[in-house]
């Protein structure tokens, strides 16, 4: 298979929690990228992933990202690195879409725990 150039006009689609956006850029058996939109306002379920290693980069607006207990606002630029096991939750405080990419070794579909008060 020849590679081709990929972008969220041509990427699979989905949507989560009701309002956000993701696009599968890579989806293969150890890799998976996905850039994410959320809108102002909007969170995802905290949770932790049983293989999964992850790495949040933000693309534009701002995500505040609670790991662990520790709140990190990470802005354009920025990113973190989560191992597997770790406890998260990504939220958009802020007044305009946040657009971030979610990579994860292996792909996190599949391994998603909720993450229960106080883990």
């Amino acid at each position: 298979m020849i590679p081709t150039p990929i972008s969220i006009a041509t990427a699979s689609h989905y949507t989560w929690g009701g309002t956000c956006d993701g696009w599968h850029l890579v989806k293969a058996a150890a890799l998976s990228v996905i850039e994410e939109r959320m809108p102002p306002g909007s969170s995802e379920v905290r949770h932790w992933h049983t293989r999964a290693v992850q790495c949040f980069y933000v693309l534009s607006g701002t995500v505040t990202l609670e790991v662990e207990g520790v709140t990190h606002d990470l802005r354009a630029g920025f990113g973190i690195e989560l191992p597997s096991g770790t406890a998260h939750q990504a939220r958009n405080n802020g007044l305009d879409d946040a657009r971030f990419l979610v990579i994860s070794s292996p792909p996190h579909q599949g391994d998603r725990r909720e993450a229960a008060d106080g883990e």
